[in-house]
């Protein structure tokens, strides 16, 4: 279905399409057989929860508020050299692993 993602949890990407156009965020998690990722504060959906007992007794429930997912083609890498958004690429060392590395600069993510 889907391929492995060059973005990973915890990389600080940037929103480069849709309604959240512009807004930097880490990455919470990467489902890579939807081929799409959440990422902090972006696309966040209003959630009505039903009343309910948790473990310890207390009622919870009412509006909350939670990051949805995006298509990770929607979101690039921020350069780490400048800041702005960068395409990922691979380069393979002379010792045989594999590196990522910024389109944008070369710098290593």
């Amino acid at each position: 279905m889907g391929h492995k993602p060059r973005i990973r949890k915890g990389d600080r990407v940037v929103v480069i399409s849709g309604k959240d156009l512009g807004v930097e965020g880490r990455v919470l998690e990467v489902l890579p057989r939807k081929e799409r990722v959440i990422v902090e504060g972006v696309n966040r959906i209003t959630r009505h929860e039903k009343v309910r007992m948790s473990r310890r007794g207390a009622q919870e429930g009412g509006i909350t508020h939670k990051e949805a997912a995006i298509h990770v083609s929607n979101v690039a890498l921020v350069d780490p050299s400048d800041g702005k958004p960068s395409r990922i690429g691979y380069k393979i060392e002379s010792n045989g692993a594999k590196s990522r590395v910024s389109k944008r600069s070369g710098a290593e993510v």
